[in-house]
């Protein structure tokens, strides 16, 4: 199996199985003419966000790492009109894109970008949700600080409620225990801390697609 093949069915399952979407077209191209770097999740991964999150009928979510705000747009989209989605990026240009593009879509009364660092920003937004706690989390942001964003994530999470990180499986990286990269130790710190939390149950999926051979982490809260 190659790149080319797993790219090819990745192709293949968003031409069957998604309908065009020019908001999400649109997401993509500016970010893309905006130098973002091309990291969004693919297509058929926004939308098993949007299908998880329909399944958990999420009135809350929340979200690590905005970028484009791609990813936002097809979980803001499983949310009923009095939803909210609370986003963090830590780039401001980024933050703008995203705003610019949530805005297109016109979902820019459920979604709240804050800029700044998450482990800046995460501790207002736990004020300002008082005991309204999420029903989904979404962390998708710089890897060296996965353990502490999921820590945060379980705090505000509903029991019952459902973490997503994604990029935790690093082209198969993840068992070197002797790896000096940051994002691959990151993601190896992410699962003792998830192993040693007797509040959530956990496991990680591996992938392969467009994005190449990575995967993603989920966990139930409670």
């Amino acid at each position: 199996m190659s790149q080319q093949q797993w790219t090819a069915v990745d192709d293949y399952i968003t031409s069957v199985l998604l309908e065009p979407d020019k908001a999400l077209d649109a997401a993509l191209g500016s970010s893309a003419a905006a130098g973002l770097p091309p990291i969004a999740v693919s297509p058929a991964q926004g939308k098993l966000l949007n299908l998880l999150a329909r399944m958990m009928n999420a009135r809350r979510i929340l979200e690590f790492g905005t970028l484009g705000g791609y990813s936002t747009i097809w979980l803001a989209r499983a949310l009923p009109p009095d939803g909210r989605l609370i986003t963090l990026e830590s780039v401001r240009k980024h933050a703008e894109v995203a705003s610019a593009n949530i805005a297109r879509a016109g979902l820019a009364d459920l979604v709240d970008v804050r800029v700044g660092a998450a482990l800046d920003t995460v501790p207002r937004v736990a004020e300002d949700i008082g005991g309204e706690l999420f029903d989904l989390v979404f962390i998708d942001a710089d890897k060296p600080h996965n353990a502490d964003y999921f820590a945060w994530s379980v705090r505000l999470t509903r029991p019952g409620g459902v973490i997503i990180v994604d990029n935790v499986v690093r082209g198969g990286n993840v068992v070197d225990a002797d790896t000096t990269d940051p994002n691959v130790q990151g993601v190896r710190r992410l699962n003792e801390v998830m192993a040693a939390d007797p509040s959530v149950s956990a496991t990680t999926i591996q992938t392969v697609g467009a994005k190449g051979y990575d995967g993603f982490a989920i966990a139930v809260v409670g």
